[in-house]
């Protein structure tokens, strides 16, 4: 009986060691790093290409207020019956109008300057918007990576278990252990083999939102090193850097010159206007008429309207400036609140790591001491899920540190593509803000649409 036991003990010693290999074998698929997975993400987020369109709507603006500096051309044709007593005279005419605003109290000029201020608060707000996708990529992909080495994990955990379980019962059959001893193994396994679906669930969950933000299916990830060489030299340089640099600070800046030019613009109301216009028509007796008009405006009272846009304008501005302060106040948080995660979730690492080192030992003593009955199976299958608990806390600290390193770097402005190096076409606004903002006419988007 006592060779069934031995047999028994090292085939299931075997077949862990086969899940084990299998587990960790390096795959035949080619793997992909987090750098590529970012510059997937770059190309392909829908909610980053919604940003892109959204910011070339906002080019337009600039060409909107132009249109004050240019002409207005129609053309106009018209036809009459009069009936005077019984007599009836036809006429018909066919003419164009031409108006020309010569000068509108610098309206036009602010409402230009206010539109390209918003174009650039836009940029800014495209470029956090990049930021944003690609820390939630790094996120994704640090989680799928944890999920995936957890289920490794448990896997491993259940191999172990099921040793315990044959080995338990093997040394019931023979009475050197008790049917509590075989019902405690049971039960651990039976548990094990749950937490496993968990996190087989939790895996695939992981991976879906790595879809959906990447565009493609998570393919045997790579680890990822702590980019320590991008990070700032110190906490107090990174907030400077940040309140200086981060695209909500910036964004917010814009938003106060456009606000400014608004104030402006609706100041512009009170002045004169002037406007030249001239129109050329032809009757049906082909008689010609032209004309040439020039109008001077002087507003005098307007109801109040005019003055109630100024105060609403002023007020705007104010609340744009308070928004600098208060960007600047969210940016610091974050930077703070990011850079001391990282040197926490640092610091686990090796916490975790000894935590590992001394369980491994201290199991390994709890099964040589069960094997010459100084020890139980209860107190084996402790020591193995201390064991689980400090493989499952390294993987979730190195996790924590990723996305904490990368976070630094997102709150700072720099988790760009230049800075990263990611090999994609780097999208220019500028591109489309040049090849729109002078146009007069035409109804095709620059793309051609």
């Amino acid at each position: 009986m006592l060779e069934y036991i031995l047999v028994s003990i090292l085939k299931n010693s075997l077949a862990a060691a086969v899940v084990s290999m299998m587990a960790l074998a390096p795959q035949s698929v080619s793997a992909e790093t987090i750098y590529q997975a970012m510059a997937k993400a770059y190309e392909n987020n829908p909610d980053l290409n919604a940003a892109r369109a959204g910011l070339r709507a906002t080019d337009e603006g600039v060409a909107l207020a132009k249109s004050g500096y240019r002409p207005i051309i129609g053309a106009e044709a018209a036809t009459s019956v009069v009936n005077t007593e019984g007599r009836v005279v036809k006429s018909a005419s066919v003419g164009v109008s031409i108006t020309q605003t010569l000068f509108d109290g610098f309206q036009t000029r602010n409402n230009v300057r206010a539109s390209e201020a918003a174009v650039f608060a836009g940029r800014e707000n495209l470029r956090g918007t990049e930021i944003d996708i690609l820390l939630a990529t790094v996120q994704a992909y640090a989680n799928v990576n944890r999920d995936n080495q957890i289920v490794v994990f448990r896997k491993q955990n259940i191999a172990f278990l099921q040793e315990q379980f044959s080995a338990a019962r093997a040394r019931f059959d023979v009475g050197e252990s008790t049917r509590t001893d075989v019902s405690l193994a049971e039960a651990q396994l039976a548990g094990a083999k749950a937490s496993l679906t968990a996190a087989i669930a939790q895996a695939k969950s992981s991976a879906a939102v790595y879809a959906q933000i990447v565009g493609s299916v998570p393919n045997n990830l790579k680890p990822v090193p702590l980019p320590r060489k991008l990070l700032p030299g110190s906490l107090e340089f990174a907030v400077a850097q940040a309140t200086k640099e981060h695209p909500a600070v910036l964004a917010a800046l814009y938003g106060v010159d456009a606000a400014g030019y608004k104030v402006k613009s609706q100041e512009g109301a009170f002045l004169p206007g002037v406007k030249l216009s001239g129109s050329v028509a032809e009757a049906s007796g082909g008689i010609t008429t032209s004309q040439i008009q020039a109008k001077v405006t002087v507003p005098l009272y307007q109801g109040g309207a005019a003055s109630a846009s100024v105060r609403q304008a002023k007020e705007q501005l104010g609340q744009q400036r308070i928004l600098v302060d208060s960007a600047r106040r969210a940016v610091e948080q974050a930077v703070v609140t990011s850079w001391t995660q990282m040197e926490a979730a640092t610091a686990t690492i090796g916490a975790n790591r000894a935590q590992l080192s001394a369980a491994n030992l201290a199991l390994n003593g709890v099964v040589e001491e069960r094997r010459v009955g100084q020890r139980t199976t209860l107190d084996v299958l402790n020591g193995q899920q201390t064991v689980l608990n400090a493989k499952e806390a390294i993987s979730q600290s190195e996790r924590n540190a990723i996305v904490a390193s990368f976070s630094v770097l997102a709150n700072t402005g720099k988790l760009t593509v230049e800075r990263l190096g990611l090999r994609v076409a780097n999208y220019k606004p500028e591109v489309h803000y040049e090849a729109t903002k002078d146009r007069w006419f035409g109804l095709r988007t620059v793309d051609g649409r």
